[in-house]
């Protein structure tokens, strides 16, 4: 197995780390019912997703 020659300083390994990162997901408002909804995925309250039915919720109260 491979071995480094020389020691990697903190600085240069935190260099290489600096885009490991999590962000937030971005989140919007759906059209139809206006719950919060996670951007490109069909509305999981009302089943719109871009406006048009994508899903046929069944509404038993």
């Amino acid at each position: 197995m491979a071995h480094p020659k020389h020691k990697i300083s903190k600085t240069r390994r935190d260099k290489r780390r600096t885009h490991d990162k999590a962000i937030p997901a971005t989140l919007a408002s759906c059209s139809n019912c206006g719950a919060t909804v996670k951007y490109h995925t069909v509305c999981p309250e009302c089943g719109y997703y871009r406006g048009k039915l994508a899903i046929e919720k069944d509404i038993t109260v």
